[in-house]
């Protein structure tokens, strides 16, 4: 089984990280911010528009570090990983059935199958938990929508009609997604998924661990042999990830809007932690980011019981979980496969 190592965040804009040893050590003119040894981690994300030696990149990619650069929004610029592991075979095997219009579709639905299924229990999870305190029958109507959704998308016949379920679930879903928001309401109020770009604080929190899961999924699919690249239901497109982005369907909810929603109710952040531009954009702070990004590293070492291992795995290994299955799926040594789907 894998270990889950530490993952090096990098905030300061005008930092530079370089190789000293066994180490990476992050600069800043002459001054040394901090140093930490390569052999501890499993990635580093660099928001810094100064980037990262040759000889860092090198040793990542030696060792098998995923180093990300992302832009000061929170978006992904790129990645420096190790040679993809696994053998041919599974590459060609996994490159046969992204022509194969049938059996993408096959795995296509169980990712959707999966995504419907948990962000049903992220709103029943609501109505059990605070009841009294949200409009639960609104809630309780979008998870019997949601229901009926997910029911009708285990036995779709086509990618296109797959993805218009997935579309009409995600708006009953977003719909009352403002009403598992408890504190701070008017600050951190969410009128609807905006993405590019987010114009209020819970969709900036969004999109940036959306964007942050992508990359984890794009790590676990490498290492398992997989390519990233070739999905199954996104459709390839130079430079996206099409499977990570598939991979991470099922895990939106449970990894990341609830960890957003926690990140508000707890008040993990605060209001005056996010600034807004004239453009309309909102941007966190670098106080946020710290804070948040403290908060998910402790996420990822909780404790999830996993479904189908029936075992308990750290979250942050659940990535990587469902990469080994979906590999052992094309291999042919599962008949299906199965989504993580949570309670």
């Amino acid at each position: 089984m894998r270990h889950l190592l530490n993952t090096l965040y990098v905030f300061t804009e005008d930092a530079y990280l370089a190789l000293d040893g066994e180490n990476v050590v992050v600069r800043r003119g002459g001054d040394e911010l901090g140093r930490v040894p390569l052999h501890t981690l499993e990635g580093i994300l660099c928001f810094s528009h100064r980037g990262a030696s040759p000889y860092l990149m090198g040793a990542c990619v030696e060792r098998g570090v995923a180093l990300s650069f992302f832009d000061g929004k929170g978006g992904f610029l790129a990645g420096v990983h190790g040679e993809v592991r696994g053998n041919v075979l599974l590459r060609k095997a996994h490159y046969a059935w992204s022509e194969d219009p049938e059996r993408s579709l096959a795995v296509a639905r169980n990712f959707i199958v999966g995504k419907l299924h948990n962000g049903r229990w992220v709103l029943e999870r609501a109505v059990r938990d605070h009841g009294m305190r949200i409009d639960a029958d609104s809630v309780k109507r979008a998870s019997g929508r949601i229901g009926s959704a997910m029911r009708t998308a285990a036995s779709c016949g086509s990618a296109d009609a797959l993805r218009g379920i997935e579309g009409d679930a995600a708006a009953e879903y977003f719909g009352v997604f403002d009403e598992l928001i408890l504190r701070d309401k008017e600050a951190f109020r969410f009128r609807g998924r905006v993405r590019r770009p987010p114009t209020d604080a819970t969709n900036a929190m969004l999109s940036l661990f959306y964007t942050v899961l992508a990359s984890d999924c794009a790590s676990a699919l490498e290492g398992v042999g997989l390519d990233p690249y070739v999905g199954f239901l996104h459709v390839d497109r130079p430079g996206r990830r099409s499977l990570a982005l598939d991979l991470m369907e099922e895990l939106r909810p449970v990894l990341v809007d609830r960890f957003v929603l926690s990140a508000v109710n707890n008040r993990v952040v605060k209001p005056t932690q996010f600034e807004q531009r004239e453009s309309g954009e909102v941007r966190l702070s670098d106080e946020a980011r710290r804070a948040l990004f403290e908060a998910w590293q402790a996420r990822k070492r909780e404790p999830v019981m996993h479904p189908f291992l029936k075992e308990k795995i750290p979250r942050g290994l659940v990535p990587h979980v469902q990469a080994l299955l979906l590999a052992r799926c094309i291999r042919g040594d599962l008949d299906g496969y199965p989504p993580f789907l949570w309670k």
